[in-house]
């Protein structure tokens, strides 16, 4: 962080020289109140959280092609029965489920950007990165407290249709807050220190966006190590359109990752990954499949014993994959496959609303070796929107096999944003 704040005062040193010229800012706002109830097997208690989540800040466009962004967040919570996986929570894991929304206040990005250089923007500071579908590198908005970067990164397009992207990070600010994290195995911190390094080259066409993507996770928190990674693939995503209402999207990715530095284990294992969705005249088909690998040949350095050990994305948005149930965000030791299929319905012009939007989905879930069956998820949501709000209701049902318990979970959210 120290690097960080050095980089940061060096650009911001040469502005008071400036300051006659104007300086515009604009206010950011954004309040969520939410309602979340999780029913799991096992947990003599339902978790019943009631939380309220406010961010607040500005973004001033200074002279000489310079913006600064400031950014504080908070979530109070109004009832909590529900263990938050933090020292503070409260409540014992042994008798309530976890819902990953402590009560927190902070700093949520502090940034300066600079676009001098044409087609460039160098952004040094705390701030939010999602790269892509936020598969590697997310923000993870889901939750109250999402989760930022201490980075410079630099994003570029030296020649049409050619964008590359290149983010250097030392702390992962995770969802925790000032609280920190807490396992069986005792706290972790909620700011993660290491050395990552994330980079994308992407070549756009008229069939969609060939890219070529580099993360190299390496954490120093003892009880992370086991996460630290390198990961190289590719990705290509596109769009094509039948007619003004009617198109195909499409996305396929490939990726490998092993091990680096601090992680016990030496191993080497594979990501596939194929979605594809018909939208029309507002209705959306989709369905996909997703294989996060495992290595049963890998090895402990130590010990040189050897032990299985799956793909894993530590720093995703990982409520957006595998089920809005979370009960994969650590993949399983003989990895994990998911297939998928989702059919929606959006309306844009019901008044009074701005649009409202109903989607289902359907996840079967098995191992990536060892044929074994990890259950299956329905998961649904209504969605609707007018003027600067946002309306949430949100359902999910996991169906266990002897992998995992049964788990219902339900969201109702009111969001507005300025």
């Amino acid at each position: 962080m120290k690097k960080l704040l050095i980089a940061t005062t060096c650009l911001i040193a040469p502005l008071p020289a400036l300051a006659q010229d104007p300086i515009a800012i604009k206010p950011l706002i954004d309040a969520r109140l939410r309602w979340e109830d999780v029913d799991q097997t096992g947990k003599p208690n339902n978790a019943d959280a009631v939380t309220v989540r406010v961010r607040a800040g500005f973004e001033a466009q200074l002279p000489s092609k310079f913006s600064l962004l400031a950014e504080a967040t908070g979530t109070l919570a109004i009832d909590n029965d529900y263990f938050n996986n933090t020292l503070k929570s409260g409540k014992p894991t042994a008798l309530f489920p976890t819902v990953a929304d402590p009560q927190t206040i902070g700093l949520n990005r502090l940034q300066l950007a600079y676009k001098g250089v044409k087609n460039t923007v160098v952004t040094v500071g705390r701030q939010r990165i999602n790269i892509d579908d936020q598969r590697f590198v997310g923000s993870v908005n889901w939750r109250d407290n999402e989760q930022t970067f201490d980075a410079v990164r630099i994003e570029t397009t030296p020649i049409k249709n050619l964008k590359a992207e290149v983010s250097y990070a030392i702390t992962d600010n995770t969802i925790f807050g000032i609280d920190g994290q807490f396992n069986a195995k005792g706290p972790i911190t909620g700011h993660i220190t290491g050395d990552n390094v994330f980079a994308t080259l992407g070549y756009t066409t008229k069939l969609g966006t060939l890219e070529g993507f580099s993360f190299i996770v390496n954490q120093n928190t003892p009880l992370r190590v086991q996460f630290s990674s390198k990961t190289f693939g590719g990705r290509f995503a596109g769009k094509y359109a039948f007619d003004k209402k009617t198109n195909l999207t499409y996305t396929l990715s490939y990726a490998n990752e092993s091990d680096v530095n601090l992680n016990p284990n030496r191993f080497s294992t594979n990501y596939y990954y194929g979605d594809v969705a018909l939208n029309s005249h507002g209705w959306a088909l989709g369905g996909g499949y997703e294989v996060l690998g495992s290595d049963t040949g890998g090895h402990n350095k130590t010990t040189n014993a050897l032990t299985t050990v799956a793909f894993q994305t530590p720093l995703a948005t990982l409520h957006k994959w595998n089920g809005w149930a979370d009960i994969f965000l650590t993949t399983p030791a003989n990895g994990l496959a998911d297939a998928y299929g989702s059919i929606g319905y959006t309306l844009t012009k019901i008044k009074p609303l701005t649009s409202l939007g109903v989607s289902v989905i359907y996840h079967d879930y098995r191992s990536d070796v060892a044929n074994l069956h990890y259950g299956h998820e329905w998961d649904a949501q209504i969605l609707a929107k007018y003027k600067k709000y946002a309306f949430t209701l949100k359902y999910a049902a996991y169906g266990a096999t002897a992998f995992a318990t049964d788990t219902k979970k339900l969201w109702a959210s009111i969001e507005w944003s300025y």
